[in-house]
C-alpha cells in the first residue's frame, strides 16, 4: 500500500505573527517557517502504518514555493521514502492545492492519503474535503484515531457531541485532528538520511493543473486589542458595568 501525505510549509506557530503595513497580507519576510502541525501528524501516522507492515511506501508532496522542499526533508526524516515538490511562485488557494494533489495522485496511485485538516496560517479546512470530492474517493476528517484492515480506513472522528466511528473504502481521504498522536522528533541520523531519499520537482502546467487564483484578498488587519479588566466592588457595580458600558445586559 502507498500513501501519500502533503504537507504544507507555514509560519511556525510560536512566531508573532505582524500584517503588513499596507493590510495586503501577513509578513513573512525573515520569519522562521516549519511544517504545519497537522500535517506533522499525518506524516506521523503514515509513518507508524508502515512500521506495522500496513504500508509499503510513504510519499510526501507539498505545493508552493522552492523553500517548500525543506518542508519535504523534514517529513523525510520523520521517515517519509521520497518526497514530491510542485512549484510554484502563485499564492495557492486550497482549490488549486486539491486541483494538483489530484493530479499527483492520478500519477502515483495511492490508497490512501492522509493530510492535516486543517494549515494553521489561512484555516481553511478545506483541502481535504476538495480533493476527495475531486477524486471522487470517500473521506473521514478530523481523526483521531486510525486504523486500516481488509482493505478498509476504521476512523474514529472527534465531532461536537462526541466520536464518531466511520468504516471507509480505500482509496480514501483522511484528514488528521490534534489527537491522533504525537510526532515523533526527527533525529540528526535520519535527517542526514533524508538529505540523500529522492525528492521529485514538477510544475503545475507539467501536471496540467491551472492554479490562477480565485479569491482575492481586500484587507488583512490585526484583531483589536483587548482592554485590561477591572475589579468591581460588588455585584451591583458589576451588573452596572455589563449594563451600561459592556452593554451585553
Amino acid at each position: 500500500m502507498k500513501i501519500l501525505v502533503p504537507v504544507k510549509r507555514v509560519v511556525d506557530y510560536n512566531v508573532k505573527v505582524r500584517v503588513k503595513a499596507d493590510g495586503s497580507g501577513v509578513d513573512v519576510a525573515n520569519v522562521k517557517m516549519n511544517m504545519n502541525p497537522f500535517d506533522e501528524i499525518a506524516v506521523e501516522a503514515a509513518v507508524r502504518l508502515k512500521e506495522t507492515g500496513m504500508a509499503t511506501e510513504v510519499v510526501a508532496v507539498s505545493c508552493g514555493v522552492a523553500a517548500c522542499a525543506e518542508t519535504l526533508r523534514a517529513a523525510m526524516a520523520i521517515g517519509a521514502d521520497r518526497g514530491i515538490l510542485v512549484e510554484t511562485e502563485v499564492e495557492l488557494q486550497p482549490l488549486a492545492v486539491a486541483k494538483l494533489l489530484k493530479a499527483v495522485a492520478d500519477k502515483e496511485a495511492p490508497q490512501l492519503v492522509i493530510l492535516g485538516k486543517q494549515a494553521i496560517d489561512d484555516d481553511a479546512n478545506q483541502t481535504g474535503q476538495m480533493l476527495a470530492a475531486l477524486a471522487g474517493w470517500p473521506q473521514a476528517t478530523f481523526a483521531s484515531e486510525l486504523t486500516l484492515s481488509d482493505g478498509r480506513a476504521q476512523v474514529t472522528r472527534e465531532i461536537d457531541g462526541g466520536l464518531e466511528r466511520l468504516s471507509v473504502t480505500l482509496p480514501a481521504v483522511v484528514t488528521t485532528d490534534l489527537r491522533l498522536n504525537e510526532p515523533r522528533y526527527a533525529t540528526l541520523p535520519n535527517i542526514m538520511k533524508a538529505k540523500k531519499k529522492p525528492l521529485d520537482t514538477v510544475t503545475p502546467a507539467a501536471l496540467g493543473v491551472d492554479v490562477a487564483p480565485r479569491l482575492t484578498t481586500l484587507k488583512v488587519a490585526e484583531p483589536p486589542k483587548r482592554s485590561a479588566g477591572v475589579r468591581v466592588a460588588d455585584v451591583a457595580q458589576l451588573v452596572d458595568k455589563l449594563k451600561n458600558e459592556a452593554k451585553v445586559l
